[in-house]
């Protein structure tokens, strides 16, 4: 068993570095080995090319006798690219060591019934926990048909995220914001508020000089998809985000036809969606929406209230809260609209993850209680 972790983790390192290029499959490492040696590895690098065991077993001529260690169970059906499972067993492994299954209901586990109709030994959930930190997103979308949502929120040592006035550019310093060009850049789609474009005429791109990455270029071609939550269509025609590289998606309720012809004459892509009780995008359909955009990590840019509202739909799967050591006042705004906690038996309890410094600035992650993975 220390064998096949200590393999499994190399897998998982492999696996990494497909971070920020997957989307939207999952992120995949693979290793062959034999007689103790690893003799090829492999890693999925983009959606439409080999996926990892092909990747290794096309570095060896003989992987048979070989014990493949793979971090997600090999795909049993024809998609982009031809089954892994097919394969591994036409290559004559002996032995198939998984991470974790399939999260696809309709896929999982067929995968290592064909390996084992094939009299390979199969051993499935080998440092299954450590695995799953690998695909949070393409495991919510296909266990509960939406992404996994991470909230970035930037505020003050007092708790403040930006002036009365609407101003919150910049508290936080440049090694945080290169922190979170990386959280953008390993996101399938970005989420915003009108509100936040309309103070601060954010673009939401990712930009290779400050992601501080060895391959800033190449990963900064991807550009995440932008979504502008906008109930009633008021996102100025002039905004920023409405002439970035890649694809903005204006999310409304209700508009005037002439506005909406404006805005799709600009290349944006407008989508209706049904309201809430209080006349703003419904949380749910929008789910549904970036389900079927195949969107797996999404990160949650925004202001308190549209946070807030998030947050009280239980659909923000981890904060990350960058701190600054600074002061904004009272009068500044807060960090969460959170209405109906007035009692401390009210308070909503959260499990801190990780916390760091990056450059001036303290970095938190925490999990909502019940959401631990």
């Amino acid at each position: 068993m220390q064998l096949d972790q200590h393999f499994m983790a190399r897998a998982i390192r492999l696996a990494r570095q497909g971070w920020y290029t997957t989307f939207p499959n999952p992120r995949v490492g693979c290793v062959l080995v034999k007689e103790g040696e690893i003799l090829a590895e492999g890693w999925h690098e983009k959606a439409g090319e080999s996926h990892a065991e092909v990747n290794a077993l096309t570095q060896i001529d003989d992987a048979s006798g070989c014990t493949a260690y793979v971090t997600l169970e090999p795909c049993s059906h024809q998609g982009r690219t031809p089954p892994c499972a097919d394969a591994l067993v036409a290559a004559g492994v002996s032995r198939v060591v998984i991470g974790m299954q399939d999260p696809n209901p309709l896929v999982s586990g067929r995968g290592i019934k064909m390996l084992q109709g094939a009299g390979i030994d199969v051993t499935c959930g080998v440092l299954e926990a450590e695995v799953e930190l690998l695909n949070t997103g393409f495991i919510s979308r296909m266990a509960h048909n939406r992404p996994f949502i991470r909230c970035k929120l930037a505020m003050s040592l007092d708790g403040r995220t930006g002036m009365q006035s609407g101003e919150s550019q910049w508290i936080t310093g440049p090694a945080a914001r290169s922190q979170v060009q990386q959280l953008r850049a390993g996101s399938s789609a970005i989420i915003t508020g009108v509100g936040s474009i309309i103070y601060d005429d954010s673009s939401l791109t990712v930009r290779a000089d400050q992601l501080k990455l060895d391959d800033a270029e190449r990963i900064s071609q991807r550009q995440p998809l932008r979504i502008v939550l906008d109930s009633q269509l008021r996102i100025p025609l002039t905004a920023k985000i409405l002439r970035q590289p890649g694809e903005t998606v204006i999310v409304f309720c209700q508009a005037e036809p002439q506005k909406l012809a404006e805005l799709r004459t600009l290349g944006v892509t407008c989508v209706r969606l049904p309201a809430d009780g209080m006349g703003r995008v419904a949380l749910p359909s929008l789910m549904e929406y970036l389900a079927e955009r195949e969107c797996n990590d999404v990160l949650l840019e925004t202001g308190a209230t549209l946070a807030g509202a998030f947050a009280q739909a239980g659909l923000i799967d981890e904060l990350i809260i960058f701190m600054a050591p600074t002061l904004l006042g009272h009068s500044a705004r807060g960090l969460l609209h959170l209405p109906g906690i007035d009692k401390m038996a009210d308070q909503v309890p959260l499990e801190l993850k990780d916390c760091r410094v990056v450059g001036n600035d303290l970095m938190l992650t925490a999990r909502f209680k019940g959401k631990t993975k």
